[in-house]
């Protein structure tokens, strides 16, 4: 994803580029533009004014339009723009160049303009024009001055010079610069905002697959996850969930042929054994004593293959195939009542303390009753005779199984392996081992419905079993 990052961070920058050069050239042109555009309209406005101006350079008639113009009173709305005064003058000079006529009060009259850009150059037959700053430090006041001749352009009689500020074209500009950001911003950031979106649309599904591949790297289980309508890349999870679960399927062959092979050996040793000292003349307290271990032994390679069959049908899994609202309160007595035999046989109590209401959940009633049933089994194998195994379910933030035995507990080596397949402890009363699988099952069913099983100790002695499931919405629906 770093190479992600980059990308999209190169692509930004050249967008962003582009678009200030855009920008910039855009913002520079704008004010010259308007200003040609202005000096066009005063070229065509000198000449006609010129024109009423005969050879005498009389005056008058202009003088009396320019009162009357500049007495005017309305309002003119060019687009956004409001016009509400007269902004153009005009001066007449002669042929030396002095002023003997100003539309602005007659401020310039009697001054020699002659060398003034507007008047030496259309006195000399070329087009003059000019822009002058009232006030030197401010730009704010400069003015567009456009000349036109009096009389025969070869050999003027007189000049006549339109003037406007530019500070009345001021605000067009500045309208048009903002129109020129927000435009160029709002074109520039969607085009942005798009490329981030097609960016993060065709790469977060391949971040998704790379901490599945992660998870599953890690010895997880996730489910394969959303991945959106891409056809490519759900073709890809599709090709990775299929290898994963080969490999996997490969793996555990291999892993649960070795561990069977191995776990199987006692069990078998030991009945082999069994066999063949009774073929010997022996004692007939010897002989029931032989006998008794051939069933336990066969009891055990019974109980290790059934726990197998349990567990390969979990380990398999990314999710629950089968879920649906049950009872968690019918289960655990469904539970109770298939360990019984076994608790009697043992010398053991079973106290349940159940809500006399259902308690429901999303899960699966198969997997949930194998659970609690080798909850029940183990507290039992661990519990001396005439002890009591306590059962009670509770709902808070969680719904929460409790089984707690009065059994010699957990060592403190073992609190870290009591989950791992194969490990087991040896059990109180037959003085053997279990088959080391029941709590790695329970801690399978566990994970599968989004909870957690957990083991702590209880004083005097004991074990308490804490199966914690969460109300709603925990499950991993396959």
């Amino acid at each position: 994803m770093r190479l992600t990052r980059l990308t999209l961070i190169a692509i930004a920058l050249v967008i962003g580029v582009g678009f200030y050069f855009l920008l910039r050239q855009q913002l520079e042109a704008v004010e010259p533009r308007t200003y040609q555009a202005t000096e066009e309209v005063m070229i065509d406005t000198a000449q006609v004014l010129a024109s009423m101006v005969g050879e005498d350079l009389d005056p008058g008639p202009l003088a009396d339009a320019f009162d009357k113009a500049h007495g005017r009173a309305f309002e003119a709305r060019i687009f956004e723009h409001l016009k509400s005064h007269v902004g153009i003058d005009c001066y007449i000079t002669d042929a030396e160049g002095i002023v003997i006529f100003d539309s602005d009060r007659g401020r310039r009259v009697g001054r020699d303009l002659s060398d003034m850009r507007d008047v030496v150059l259309t006195l000399d037959g070329k087009y003059g024009a000019r822009s002058s700053r009232t006030n030197k430090e401010d730009p704010l006041t400069s003015v567009l001055h456009v000349a036109a001749p009096i009389g025969d352009p070869a050999d003027p009689a007189g000049v006549l010079t339109v003037t406007k500020p530019q500070a009345d074209v001021f605000p067009i500009v500045r309208r048009r610069r903002a129109e020129i950001w927000w435009g160029t911003g709002l074109i520039g950031g969607g085009i942005l905002c798009f490329v981030t979106a097609v960016f993060i649309w065709q790469y977060r599904p391949i971040s998704r697959l790379t901490d599945y591949a992660h998870a599953i790297e890690q010895g997880k289980r996730p489910p394969l996850p959303p991945l959106g309508a891409g056809r490519e890349v759900n073709t890809l999870a599709r090709a990775l969930e299929s290898m994963r679960e080969a490999l996997e399927g490969r793996k555990y062959a291999e892993r649960y042929v070795q561990n069977l092979t191995h776990e199987m050996k006692s069990p078998l040793a030991a009945i082999r054994g069994a066999a063949e000292l009774l073929d010997e003349d022996m004692p007939e307290e010897d002989r029931r004593r032989f006998m008794d271990n051939i069933r336990a032994e066969t009891l055990r390679a019974d109980r290790l293959l059934n726990r197998l069959l349990e567990l390969s049908a979990l380990e398999g899994r990314t999710g629950l195939e089968d879920a649906g609202e049950v009872d968690l309160r019918e289960i655990t007595l469904r539970a109770i009542d298939q360990a019984r035999p076994m608790a009697e046989l043992a010398g053991v109590e079973l106290e349940p303390e159940l809500p006399e209401d259902p308690v429901a959940l999303c899960g699966d009633a198969f997997i949930l009753r194998a659970a609690i049933t080798n909850l029940l089994e183990n507290a039992i194998d661990f519990s001396p005779a005439g002890a009591a195994v306590r059962v009670s379910l509770g709902t808070a933030d969680a719904i929460v199984l409790t089984i707690e035995d009065r059994g010699p507990g957990i060592p403190d080596y073992a609190k870290e392996k009591v989950f791992d397949r194969f490990f087991s402890l040896r059990q109180f009363k037959a003085g053997r081992k279990g088959t080391g699988l029941g709590l790695t099952l329970v801690k399978e069913a566990a994970e599968l419905h989004g909870g957690s099983i957990a083991l702590e100790p209880v004083e005097p002695t004991g074990t308490r079993a804490i199966l914690s499931i969460p109300q709603a919405g925990g499950s991993r629906a396959a």
